[in-house]
Order: C-alpha cells, then structure tokens, then sequence
C-alpha cells in the first residue's frame, strides 16, 4: 500500500500484524508489519465498507490512501450541508465521490442555501445521480432547476420541501427526467397561482408514485396526477382546497392506483366513491377527513375487494362506524391490516371483521370506549392469524388481557397504552401463560377504575413495561395495591376453567345476527 514501516508507537490495527517476539530475549522486537489487505481486490473491500455504518466508514477511509480511494469510488449515498459556504468545496468533494446515486442537500431555516450555479456544478459532476432529496434550498430558482433537469436525464426520484421554485421549476423536472418514478413535494410555497398548471411532461409515462404535502394550491397539479396513467401511489396530505373533482378525474380511467393515502384534506364521499373505482387498490389511509362517511367507506368496500391494508382516522366525530367497517368485513376477505383511530365500533363490527377477515395479521384500535372485554375476546377466539395487537384509550379490563391468553395462536407482539382497567398483574400473567410474548404496557394509577366507563385521555403514570421473552422490568412507578392484586386473583380464578372467551362470546352474540351467534 506504500506505506512505510509502522514504528512501536503506532496505533496497533488488527490487520496489521506483526511477527510474534522471541520468548528467548528480554526485548520485544517488532519487524515490519504486513499489510494482509493487499491481496484483497478493491470490489471486496468495497464490500466491507458498505456493512459499515457512517462513523466506522469515514475512520476507516483515514487508514491509507488505497482505502480513502475505495470508499471515495464505492459511495453511493451522500448527504451534505447545503450552505453557501459548501459551493468552493463541491469540486473537490463529487472528484472523490465520483460515484454517488444517490444525494441529499439540506440547509437550515437560518442559513443562506447554495444557489443555481452549485446545483448546475452538481448536476454536472454527479453523473451517475438517480436520486436527489432537497431541504431548505431557498436559493435555487426555476433557472437552477432546468439545468439540472438537463444534465441528470436519469433522475428516478425527486424530493423537495420548503424550497422557493415554482410551477416552472418542477415542469422542467417532468420534461427532461423521463425515468423519474417518485415525486413528492412539501412546502413548496412558490406555486400561488396563475396558469402555471404541472403537467406531466415526458416523465408522465415512468411516474409511478407521487405525494403532495402541506401546499395551499394543491390543485395545479391536477394534470399531472390525471394525466399519469401508470401511477401506483398517491399520497396528499394537509393540502388546501376542494380534492373531489381532483379524485373523480383521477378515478376514470387509472388501472394501476395500489396505494393512496388520504389525510386532512377537503374531501367527501364522492372523492372515496370516485377512488373506488381504481379496483386494485390494496392499500387505503382515511385520516382526519371529516366529510368521508359510512357512504364513501361501503363504496370503497364493494368496488376495492383486494384491500389488504386499511387505516382509518375517525377524528372521534362518529361519521365512520358500523355500518362501513361491516361492509369491508364483507366484501374484503383479504384485510391484513387493519388501524381503526377514533372510530365509533361495536361489537358488531369487530365480530364481522373476526369472522369474515380470516387473514388479519396486525390490528389496531386506538381511542374507543365502545371496545371492551366483549370485543377483544371475540378477536382473541376468531382472528386465529393475528400477530400483532395494538389497544389504546379503550374500555377494557383484565378480563380482555385473559382472553388474549386463550386466544390468538400466532399472536407475537401486543400493546396495551392507555387503558386504565388493565393492572400489571394480568399482563404478568398474560407474559406467563405465553413466554414467548413481547408486550408494551402502559401503567395508569386510578382509583376505583370503572373500565366500562374509562376516560380514554386519562393520567399516565409515566411507566414503561418494555417486555422482551416474557420478561417484565419496571420502571420506577406507583405500585399496585394489595386491594387490587386480590381482585385480579379473584378472577383469575373465575378463569380457572378457561371458558372466558366462549362466555364472553355468547353473552356479545345476543345482539348480533342470529347467523353468527354460534361463535
């Protein structure tokens, strides 16, 4: 490597090995150490440093020049503080990195951001760039973008936020990155108004995902999202305006739509009646909407019948219930996932969703004081594929925790936050009965808990439970009472007889349908 030969102060290096001293001589003498690296090809050593996280890479390109080199040329992710100052260095820093794919530019709020001739040295140095991440780059206007656009033809994906180009800036992206597949843009405040629409320009054929955040004139990019026949992913979130006509444009005609995500926008039943057109739809997030009902949710329900995953976000004003989520139990057999957030549910729902979703892997309920005992019992004996279990803020007791127990076989990871009826003793008990168990639980000191009548926004006594092997450490926390360690005692042998869940199951099945009451 054409380093001279290390002296006895030289740091040792555990690939450089010295000849083992004499036992026969009271000095230690020290040849010259072999480098055992030499006859390892740049490709391998290229290799190891990519198993190495960022410190360990940048200490070990300091070792010699060979490997200062090798991980100069290996590296394909840079990322850089996008200051001005940067710009006299740019030269020196993409001769070293003359391989990087992939490249991400941030730059404080407080700071003066590098500007178009920085962008343009980049775009002409980076050849091999497919992606490119820019963060409060205030200074690059439309002028920096189209000479960059022009230089880096095989983009893949673009991301921008809170940056001060406009309309005419990302139009220069669509038309000359014809391989660009991901778009996502956040903050960009320049896109005011006008008749600067975005239109998809070549890129309109390879776009594949796009996602639009926190923009005051998210429909100007209505073109480009009608436009783009081949897209899989959408996602606008905290966009201002009306999205229904957006949607109903979106819905004729787009065959590939697997992905969307809706959340905080003005949109309605017609915006969700409109996507369910796109009969592939396999992923859907509902998220804080509050003008989507039980309507929309049915419409979804019967026209998208691969739906694996489905998120809700119910905002706690009851417009999405019952009547939706049955619909989906109904004509979605194929639901893995299922998050359901401020939604009002009974059991009515919850044991169509256990019985007709067999191939429910992971669940989520969070703030509902309509689930109870009654409705995690029925999970606990129907969803027989279920792994992953997350209840928070609801109604629950003891009781619920036991059934879970007796129930779910594949059952791998559970959290139970917020729910003040659960004690420490049933989830110790629950870690014993099923060793294998991770479970995340919250603590809530009360008095005289009433889980029928939870508070779901009640007082955390601020102790973790982190349960790894069906092991619990606590925390320093409130401790629990005698008074109500004998009460969980007390049931526990009420359950001696393990016949919970088929109690709990005939007691609930009273007020369903006469066909499913043999649960």
């Amino acid at each position: 490597m054409g380093q001279s030969s290390s002296t006895v102060s030289y740091p040792t290096n555990q690939f450089l090995i010295s000849p083992e001293p004499s036992g026969f001589t009271d000095e230690i003498k020290i040849g010259p150490l072999t480098d055992y690296t030499e006859g390892v090809p740049d490709d391998c050593l290229a290799c190891i440093f990519q198993l190495l996280n960022a410190a360990d890479r940048k200490r070990s390109s300091l070792v010699c020049k060979r490997w200062l080199r090798v991980d100069g040329q290996s590296r394909r992710r840079l990322s850089l503080n996008a200051q001005s100052e940067i710009t006299s260095y740019l030269p020196s820093i993409f001769t070293r990195f003359d391989s990087v794919a992939k490249l991400s530019l941030r730059c404080d709020r407080k700071s003066l951001s590098l500007n178009d001739d920085a962008l343009l040295m980049i775009s002409i140095q980076c050849e091999s760039l497919t992606r490119l991440k820019l963060r409060g780059c205030r200074e690059v206007t439309e002028l920096g973008m189209a000479g960059f656009a022009k230089n880096c033809k095989n983009l893949t994906k673009f991301s921008c936020g809170s940056c001060n180009f406009g309309a005419k800036g990302i139009n220069m992206l669509l038309k000359y990155c014809i391989k660009l597949e991901e778009l996502t843009i956040k903050r960009l405040r320049s896109v005011t108004g006008g008749n600067d629409l975005i239109v998809p320009g070549a890129a309109g054929l390879s776009l594949k995902s796009i996602c639009l955040k926190e923009l005051v004139n998210g429909q100007f990019f209505e073109p480009l999202l009608v436009e783009c026949k081949m897209l899989t992913t959408l996602k606008v979130i905290r966009c201002l305006g009306d999205w229904d006509n957006v949607l109903v444009k979106m819905g004729n005609g787009n065959g590939f739509l697997s992905d969307v995500h809706l959340e905080r926008l003005q949109v309605s039943d017609i915006g969700l009646g409109a996507i369910s057109k796109c009969v592939n739809i396999d992923s859907l997030h509902i998220v804080k909407n509050p003008e989507c009902s039980n309507l929309g949710l049915v419409s979804v329900a019967e026209n998208c019948k691969k739906l694996k995953k489905l998120h809700i976000d119910g905002w706690k004003i009851n417009r999405i219930g019952d009547e939706g989520l049955m619909a989906v139990a109904k004509q979605c057999p194929d639901l893995q996932e299922l998050v359901l957030i401020g939604v009002h549910v009974t059991h009515f729902s919850m044991a169509a969703i256990a019985s007709d979703c067999r191939r429910l892997e992971r669940l989520a309920l969070c703030g509902s004081g309509a689930i109870g005992d009654a409705e995690i019992a029925c999970i606990a004996a129907k969803c027989v594929e279920l792994k992953k279990l997350c209840i928070k803020g609801c109604a629950i007791s003891d009781v619920a925790i036991e059934a879970l127990a007796w129930g779910c076989p594949n059952l791998v990871k559970v959290k139970v936050k917020k729910c003040r009826g659960v004690s420490s003793e049933a989830v110790d008990w629950l870690l014993r009965r099923k060793g294998s168990l991770v479970v995340s639980f919250d603590a809530i000191e009360s008095e005289g808990v009433d889980a029928s009548g939870s508070d779901v926004g009640g007082q955390e006594s601020g102790v973790e439970f982190p349960v790894m092997g069906g092991q619990v450490v606590l925390g320093d926390g409130p401790s629990v009472g005698t008074g109500r360690l004998a009460q969980f005692r007390a049931k526990m042998g009420l359950f001696a007889s393990r016949n919970l869940v088929p109690c709990a199951f005939h007691r609930s099945s009273n007020h369903g349908d006469s066909s499913k009451s043999n649960l």
